[in-house]
């Protein structure tokens, strides 16, 4: 038997009329694999008693195909799927038997260049558009978004809900429940590959031709170097104990031990991609439409005539750098090392120095010399004019590197515009006649003034509506207060000083919780208290501020007209365009204008001028309510922008502008999840159910996502007991007799993270929701 480090050519299998750009082990067969190449097919490859035969090709895709997972296998799909991602902007998913795709995914505006699988049959895909996208059930459920150039690997996490994206802005994002949590930064190129380890630990590769193992609480604990080029993909033995990787250096690396312990050069240009197949053979796809299977197992080892033919291709495409071009630079005239000791002329420069018979390339910053770049010794050095009569610039090229790759890189670094990208690579191309290896590639404290200092709920420890009153001398504190007139009994657990008890009467599990199709409004509040406090702030305003006595008078008529429904005047058009105006008063002293706003929306007269009775009226309702919740914010202008949001619900065109603008809504919302502000968390919450409720039994499965991911979010860090109650019935509302959202939610880890909820009996409704929620899902 060979040694466990020795690992040999086991198998070359031809099929493919053009680079192979991915690789996935099967479940199905045995042993089996899959491919996808530039010739727009993918290959299923079954073992034989000489190496792998082809089981069928599939076709389906518009343009090359880059890359390749399996789905795993579902009731309705017991042997699993096939999804492959290509050049023109799709994901087709196939069965194992069919040539056709079962069905094409569309959405992505670019390349799809990395795929992954996870749980309950999500898949994850990331584009050259900057986007990663999650689908499930033929449909995107959510578009995770932060990257600034493309995403060029994905990856899902063992642990629900946890997903990693690789982009050429050099960054890794993990993502929980479609939210970025966290950023690892230290690659110095385009992240190009990422790996799972385990729970905790993932490996990613770079065109900085580093490998990088990470914690996912964000730390770097290892790099490994050996790679001379750009690296484009990774794969972990089954065991964690090692893995392989894949370069533009032309070679498989198989690393054991944190040592690279065997390179095996092969016969192309570039080794795109890399698998461990079942056995712990490695299969490894190239740009010469090969795919070659390497074994450390002798019985499986190619015959010593076939080792020593890949031996002698090899050597054959050893290039002799002597004959090399430097395009129109000559050799002779380039300086010596001793330019190095002179400071460069801006942070940035490169300059290339003469050594020896080598030319090399270095990088000046800040004045001085960093180092020696990256790949220094070229084969050629261009110069490329984009803009006429202005300046040229330096392309290095070896004829060892992808055109189209080295072309997209330059333009990426020298920020031009990708329209040059046919220009610049076929450029490359012909200048290369005679010297390249293999076919060209294809294209490729709270804001209160005077006696009173805000102390959100310091008067009142109830998990309650968060009611509004004023309390004595003009101190406001938002979210004390007993609620007033609000019905009371187990029909509705959102009312009632925020507690709800079981009712010894009721011994069933009837699900009294969701789903809850009406909104839920914050509607207490003392109108003397509040006028008092806003003229109280209006005596210390700018005096491009101040107020009127008149225009106080119309506040505090509107003021009265909305808190009593049987009022006998109605608000006035004076009235309401008066209170916009107010609303924009300077931040620390806004928050009673707020507060009317707040009680205002929900007359309908003021909810249809305020959210649309102009289109563009409304999205500047959201947009100065968005500005107001902001993290840095004050916390009194937060929560009362949430509670106007939420009691905008109560109105048809309130609820109608807040579901057009609901990405923006719940993602500014979001992001108050880590203020630590018990009300805030519960207007937070509420807001979720109310979309939560106006989604219920509607085909928007995006949406649905989106309040599934914010509630998630919000739940690991919300302590509130009545925020998390809320909460809870919005998960409920969501999934409740909709089988894709319960998938989703199950796939995000949903069930996990709510578990620990059950066992609650103060108050018991949270437990009792919980219970219910996770029948639903089960």
């Amino acid at each position: 038997m060979a040694s466990p480090n020795s690992y040999k050519l086991s198998c070359s299998i031809p099929g493919h009329e053009m680079d192979v750009r991915g690789l996935a082990a099967a479940i199905f067969p045995d042993g089996a694999f899959m491919s996808v190449s530039r010739d727009r097919t993918g290959r299923v490859w079954v073992p034989n008693s000489r190496g792998f035969t082809e089981m069928h090709c599939m076709t389906g895709h518009e343009n090359f195909v880059s890359c390749v997972c399996i789905i795993a296998p579902s009731d309705t799909y017991p042997r699993g799927l096939i999804a492959t991602g290509g050049n023109d902007h799709n994901i087709c998913v196939f069965t194992l038997d069919q040539p056709q795709p079962l069905f094409t995914l569309k959405g992505h505006k670019n390349t799809v260049c990395a795929l992954s699988s996870g749980k309950f049959g999500t898949l994850l895909s990331g584009s050259w558009d900057t986007t990663a996208k999650v689908w499930l059930n033929e449909k995107c459920m959510m578009t995770l978004q932060g990257h600034t150039a493309a995403v060029w690997a994905v990856v899902i996490l063992p642990e629900q809900g946890l997903m990693l994206s690789g982009s050429a802005d050099k960054t890794i994002k993990l993502w929980k429940a479609g939210r970025c949590e966290k950023t690892f930064t230290g690659h110095e190129d385009c992240v190009r590959g990422l790996a799972v380890v385990s729970d905790l630990e993932f490996f990613s590769c770079s065109n900085d031709a580093t490998i990088r193992r990470w914690l996912v609480t964000g730390e770097c604990v290892q790099v490994y170097y050996s790679h001379t080029n750009y690296i484009y993909s990774l794969a972990v033995f089954p065991n964690g104990q090692g893995f392989v990787s894949t370069g533009e250096d032309r070679t498989l690396r198989i690393w054991k031990q944190g040592d690279c312990q065997q390179t095996i050069r092969l016969p192309a240009q570039s080794v795109w991609c890399c698998c461990i197949l079942p056995n712990g053979d490695i299969a490894v796809g190239a740009s010469d439409g090969l795919i070659r299977v390497f074994t450390e197992v002798e019985d499986r080892m190619a015959s010593p005539q076939d080792l020593q033919a890949f031996e002698d291709e090899l050597s054959k495409t050893t290039i002799d750098p002597k004959t090399g071009d430097l395009g129109d630079i000559k050799m002779e005239d380039l300086p010596g090392r001793e330019h190095l000791e002179e400071p460069g002329n801006r942070d940035g420069q490169t300059r290339l120095i003469k050594e020896g018979q080598n030319v090399e390339a270095y990088q000046w910053s800040v004045g001085k010399v960093i180092g020696k770049l990256l790949y220094a010794e070229y084969d050629f050095v261009f110069t490329i004019d984009i803009n006429e009569g202005g300046p040229s610039m330096k392309l290095p090229y070896n004829v060892t590197d992808d055109p189209w790759l080295t072309a997209h890189n330059f333009l990426q670094k020298n920020e031009l515009s990708p329209m040059f990208l046919d220009q610049v690579a076929n450029f490359i191309i012909e200048n290369t006649k005679g010297h390249t290896l293999g076919a060209a590639a294809p294209s490729a404290a709270d804001p209160f003034t005077g006696s009173g200092r805000y102390i959100p709920g310091a008067a009142d420890n109830r998990a309650g509506f968060g009611a509004d009153p004023f309390t004595g001398t003009g101190r406001y504190i938002p979210g004390s207060g007993t609620p007033t007139g609000a019905p009371v009994g187990v029909a509705d657990p959102f009312t009632g000083e925020g507690a709800y008890s079981s009712a010894a009467s009721r011994q069933t599990s009837t699900n009294i919780y969701f789903p809850k199709t009406d909104s839920v409004t914050f509607e207490q509040a003392n109108a003397t208290q509040i006028m008092a406090k806003l003229k109280e702030l209006n005596g210390g305003a700018p005096g491009e501020y101040r107020l009127s006595e008149e225009v106080l008078e119309s506040l505090e008529k509107l003021l009265v007209s909305v808190c009593n429904p049987c009022a006998s005047e109605q608000p006035t058009t004076e009235q309401i365009s008066l209170l916009w105006k107010t609303s924009h008063w300077p931040e620390d002293i806004v928050f009673p204008v707020l507060d009317i706003l707040r009680l205002a929306v929900r007359h309908p007269q003021v909810n249809d001028s305020l959210c649309g009775g102009d289109a563009d009226d409304g999205v500047a309702l959201c947009n100065h309510l968005l500005s107001l919740m902001k993290p840095q914010g004050r916390p009194a202008n937060q929560m009362l922008a949430l509670r106007i949001l939420c009691n905008c619900f109560s109105g048809w065109r309130g609820r109608s502008l807040l579901l057009a603008q609901r990405e923006a809504v719940l993602s500014h919302a979001a992001d108050l999840c880590s203020v630590c502000n018990k009300n805030i968390h519960i207007a937070l919450a509420t807001l979720v159910l109310n979309y939560a409720g106006s989604l219920h039994g509607q085909p928007d499965l995006e949406a649905k996502a989106q309040c599934l991911s914010v509630a998630s979010a919000a739940l690991e860090s919300v302590q509130d007991k009545e925020a998390v109650f809320r909460l809870l019935v919005a998960l409920g509302t969501t999934v409740a007799s909709d089988q894709t959202a319960q998938d989703l939610a199950k796939s995000l880890g949903v069930m996990s993270q709510i578990a620990k909820y059950t066992s609650v009996t103060d108050p018991a409704k949270v437990g009792e929701c919980c219970q219910l929620v996770l029948k639903e899902l089960q």
